[in-house]
């Protein structure tokens, strides 16, 4: 469902992503991986259409990145990193808008948008201007956004980013059941355990190159680790927590 193709972006001298070459298949929860400025959200982007990658391609849902574009675009889903919306609009006229890009039906579109304000417990603001909602609020009004066309690919860049516990558990579950609806699902974050518990694969980027691929449990065994947190610790080169912790209080009482 996606493939990259020795797929890389170069900013000056800095190779942000280096040849990249990985396939997502039909029905993962594909989590991906690596440290901040890793590549992640590049790679991401490249995926999207938001930026061309220098050199490579990629094929999402059958179609090339550079070759259909708007193909790509009207299979995707997408919940970038830190989103920026349409604030003089209330949470419904927004997500009307992004169905009326999406060319669907009136009446389907607002029933899709109903069933998603009520899911997320935004029925009663949804006559609020986005200016006036909270962050974890305009955060459901984006996942909504990137799923009301119902596509069957989701690129998901730190979705839970502002969502309290509820509105996390819920978004976990919708994910397992379009797993389960063969939807593809591309996965970044920092949240380790989430990562471990619902993504069906994983890959570790760093310095702009996969440096491990699997289940969490194959990564964790490769590393000789007990879990994907200390695995992606050893692997991308970050200090042990605890040493860290520790030199940091004896730093504070200093």
């Amino acid at each position: 469902m996606i493939q990259t193709f020795a797929l890389k972006k170069q900013y000056d001298t800095k190779e942000a992503v280096k040849e990249l070459s990985l396939t997502v298949r039909e029905g993962e929860i594909f989590g991906f991986l690596g440290p901040n400025g890793a590549g992640k959200s590049t790679t991401v982007k490249m995926l999207t259409g938001m930026i061309f990658p220098t050199n490579g391609t990629a094929t999402v849902a059958g179609f090339d990145i550079l070759k259909d574009p708007v193909e790509v675009k009207r299979r995707i889903g997408y919940v970038p990193e830190s989103g920026a919306l349409f604030e003089t609009l209330t949470g419904w006229e927004y997500l009307q808008l992004i169905a009326d890009l999406h060319h669907l039906e009136r009446a389907m579109a607002s029933k899709r948008i109903e069933e998603f304000l009520t899911l997320f417990g935004l029925w009663e603001e949804k006559g609020m201007r986005l200016q006036q909602y909270s962050k974890g609020m305009k955060q459901k009004i984006l996942i909504s956004a990137a799923l009301i066309h119902n596509p069957p690919v989701l690129f998901l860049d730190e979705p839970l980013n502002g969502l309290d516990a509820n509105a996390a558990l819920v978004f976990k579950e919708l994910l397992k059941k379009f797993s389960q609806q063969n939807k593809t699902i591309f996965f970044t974050s920092h949240i380790l355990d989430v990562v471990e518990k619902i993504c069906t694969r994983i890959a570790i980027i760093n310095e702009g190159a996969i440096i491990a691929e699997g289940t969490s449990a194959d990564i964790a065994h490769s590393t000789g680790q007990k879990s994907l947190e200390e695995a992606f610790s050893k692997l991308t080169g970050v200090r042990d927590a605890r040493e860290s912790a520790q030199d940091f209080l004896e730093a504070l009482g200093s």
